[in-house]
């Protein structure tokens, strides 16, 4: 459906009116994003997303009460986004705890997608933040709940053995 003549002037409002939190890059309206500054969240722990919906997305479990950092793209020499083209700049003064609210930084979560090219990125990632003496984690992977094991490709039945624990 085409957008009509009387709602271009609210997507300019909007457009005008949302920002880049200048801490986690998530869209905002007000500049810090309301998580970077919330007391009652857990500021030691920090998961690396690659857009603004994957947020959205970890925030609807209801179960993790860290921080996040938006990168707004994964890592793709096909389209030739490099590491400059992602919101990494400000990531890593964000684990000095003068930079966090005065925590530092214990874990950094990496939850891009599972896709070659966010397998990529979260190596990336992880290879720049190890040396920091930081814990790195990955999401897991694997087969979703519902899912019928006749329908599952090879490579996400290897992901599934790969993190499987004991019950």
């Amino acid at each position: 459906m085409p957008i009509s003549n009387c709602q271009l002037p609210i997507l300019r409002e909007v457009k005008q009116r949302i920002i880049l939190c200048s801490i986690c890059n998530n869209l905002t309206e007000i500049d810090p994003y309301r998580f970077c500054v919330a007391t009652s969240r857990d500021h030691s722990v920090i998961c690396v997303v690659e857009e603004p919906h994957s947020l959205v997305a970890v925030e609807k479990t209801r179960s993790f009460k860290g921080l996040y950092h938006v990168l707004h793209g994964s890592l793709s020499p096909m389209r030739h986004i490099g590491p400059n083209e992602l919101h990494l700049a400000n990531l890593l003064p964000r684990f000095k705890p003068e930079n966090n609210g005065g925590v530092e930084v214990r874990e950094v979560i990496l939850a891009t997608n599972p896709t070659t090219e966010g397998e990529a990125t979260a190596n990336y990632i992880g290879r720049l933040l190890k040396p920091l003496g930081l814990r790195v984690t990955r999401i897991a992977m694997g087969m979703p709940v519902g899912g019928d094991m006749e329908y599952v490709d090879e490579v996400t039945m290897d992901k599934a053995l790969a993190n499987r624990h004991e019950i």
